[in-house]
């Protein structure tokens, strides 16, 4: 916290400061399914983007990034349009999406970091909602948690472009330390499920291939389309009569009625199809052994996702898949998966924090040997669970 504390009164002086501490998250269960309104998982983690702020009462927004170089610098009433691939775009696009809800009269000067590598974990629903709770705040306004998942959301996808669900932004914002969330995307109705008091201890391990793309550079909006093409084709198949290809889901498709046609599906519709439908399954299957305090069998299940995101859905790339491989034979891992879209990024797991040394041990002796070009920049990082994105008192400012 020393260091986010010293750049901001570097850039704008000893003023007083409020910070939002936003955390990254992971989705255990409910893999490429929160954008066909499937059934998701999720987990806020004690890692986290930290935003510490102050109110401009000009409206000018002025933000540094200690993780990104240039300043972002606008205000209220000009704000600039999106440029593919800047980090300033999930500010420009909070400024605008509070603003067409509310009336906004002051800006922010901050400066924002995060702990751990960028692509897989979400941080960039972790900086949105940053923003937006900075920006609520000072203007004293109190939006409500499914306020803010639909103003994130409206930012990746109205303005970034991003065909994405709202598992992100509703990990983010729900999460309670030590409980799974479970949504439904289609209701948005969610739980927060307590683990079991018998369970197991475990650790998150997240491993960072060394490889960061932005999503829009991947095939993830592809996929999406191929998931609602293949609704399309089912529904075709059972009535002739289809929805609009931006309406339709996969999950307006009844499970019996994908069992009688999947048959007839084509080629890669099929597959994505095969792996909406079984990770629905997967996830109401994990939600009980949650529940009963089976870490093993909910793990069990995680790989099963995995390995589904590889064979029916097509992401991963070499590397991540090294990275699961190695997770999945190694003792002591519950279960893993890709985080995130899976073209990028991160592989994480559970795992035993009795073995997590021999663990990293193991993944640091066959990873850089399969692919030296990453071997300098691809970490191993563990952590906890933790709760939801929230302003900070003075009371919890610790060091980061």
């Amino acid at each position: 916290m020393e260091t986010l504390k010293k750049a901001f009164q570097e850039k704008f002086g000893t003023k007083e400061y409020r910070i939002v501490r936003s955390p990254l998250r992971i989705c255990p269960l409910g893999a490429h399914v929160d954008h066909q309104h499937g059934y998701v998982t999720g987990m806020a983690l004690d890692a986290s983007i930290y935003f510490m702020y102050a109110p401009d009462p000009e409206g000018y927004i002025r933000v540094q990034s200690l993780d990104f170089p240039d300043e972002e610098y606008f205000n209220l009433n000009h704000v600039p349009d999106m440029i593919p691939g800047y980090w300033g775009n999930y500010l420009r696009g909070a400024v605008l999406s509070l603003g067409r809800q509310y009336k906004l009269r002051k800006g922010i000067q901050g400066v924002i970091r995060g702990k751990h590598p960028i692509g897989g974990l979400s941080s960039s629903a972790a900086v949105i909602t940053a923003y937006l709770m900075a920006l609520a705040e000072v203007n004293d306004l109190a939006p409500t948690k499914e306020e803010l998942i639909r103003l994130s959301h409206w930012v990746e996808t109205d303005f970034i472009g991003l065909n994405n669900g709202i598992l992100d932004q509703s990990a983010n914002i729900l999460s309670k330390d030590g409980h799974l969330m479970v949504m439904d995307c289609r209701s948005e109705q969610y739980e927060l499920v307590p683990k079991h008091p018998h369970m197991p201890p475990f650790e998150i391990i997240v491993v960072y291939s060394g490889i960061s793309t932005a999503l829009m550079g991947t095939d993830y909006n592809n996929r999406v389309d191929e998931c609602k093409v293949a609704a399309w084709i089912l529904q075709e198949l059972d009535s002739g009569k289809v929805s609009s290809l931006k309406q339709v889901r996969l999950r307006d498709i009844e499970p019996s009625l994908y069992e009688t046609l999947k048959d007839k599906l084509p080629g890669r519709f099929r597959r994505r199809a095969e792996h909406f439908f079984t990770e629905n399954q997967r996830v109401l299957e994990g939600v009980r052994h949650w529940r009963e305090g089976d870490l093993s069998k909910f793990g069990n299940l995680m790989f099963q996702s995995g390995e589904s995101s590889i064979r029916n859905y097509e992401c991963g790339c070499p590397e991540l898949i090294t990275i699961f491989e190695i997770l999945a034979s190694s003792d002591g891992v519950y279960g893993a998966r890709f985080s995130g879209a899976g073209y990028r990024g991160c592989c994480i797991g559970l795992v035993d924090p009795t073995k997590k040394e021999t663990i990293q041990e193991r993944i640091q002796a066959i990873y850089p040997e399969r692919h030296p070009t990453y071997k300098d920049v691809f970490k191993v990082y563990f952590s906890k669970t933790g709760d939801g994105a929230r302003l900070l008192t003075p009371e919890e400012v610790q060091p980061v």
